[in-house]
């Protein structure tokens, strides 16, 4: 009797435009609710942290466990999160504390990019804290195999496009090509 292996399932990989804009969307509802928290003063806020590693790790964490592996923006981009075991991509979701240990590394380059841009008036040089966040997802470009992201690589995750979702991209595309064409009439 010998053993036989099965044929990997085909999981279509993300593009990095769609992952970089789902990321966007979850930051930019995170930082808009610290911020409504955070005072009016210029400088680091503890509270404005603290509720935006709790927000954070909700929706980026306990929303894509409960959720088949999509947050808010990955849900909107028609992406999800799946795990990897010995370099195949496996179909199930990560474990939680997969999750938490993916989120925690790119929620402390959010958050950098969050107190980046309560300072940039008052200290410019507050961009720099960008660049964290920046070389973490940059290295899914030089990933021509996975398009994996260091934290990805760390966790042992993968996201790939999905069918559930509300394909906010195609619906923007629609619509600008909409426009484009009334205008030329």
């Amino acid at each position: 009797m010998t053993i036989e292996r099965l044929p990997q399932k085909h999981y279509p990989k993300a593009e990095i435009g769609r992952r970089g804009m789902a990321l966007g969307l979850d930051f930019l509802g995170v930082w808009l609710v610290s911020s409504l928290l955070g005072g009016g003063d210029i400088g680091i806020q503890f509270m404005q942290i603290l509720v935006f590693v709790i927000f954070w790790l909700v929706l980026r964490v306990l929303v894509v466990y409960n959720n088949q592996g999509q947050s808010l923006g990955r849900w909107a981009f028609d992406l999800k999160v799946l795990e990897v075991e010995d370099g195949e991509v496996v179909g199930r979701i990560p474990d939680l504390l997969s999750l938490v240990k993916r989120e925690a590394i790119v929620g402390l380059g959010a958050l950098l990019v969050s107190i980046a841009l309560s300072n940039i008036r008052a200290n410019p040089t507050a961009i720099l804290l960008v660049l964290p966040l920046a070389i973490d997802c940059a290295t899914a470009f030089s990933d021509t195999q996975m398009r994996q992201a260091l934290h990805d690589r760390y966790c042992g995750t993968f996201i790939v496009s999905s069918r559930r979702g509300y394909s906010l991209d195609i619906k923007v595309k629609r619509l600008v090509e909409n426009m484009r064409r009334n205008v030329r009439r």
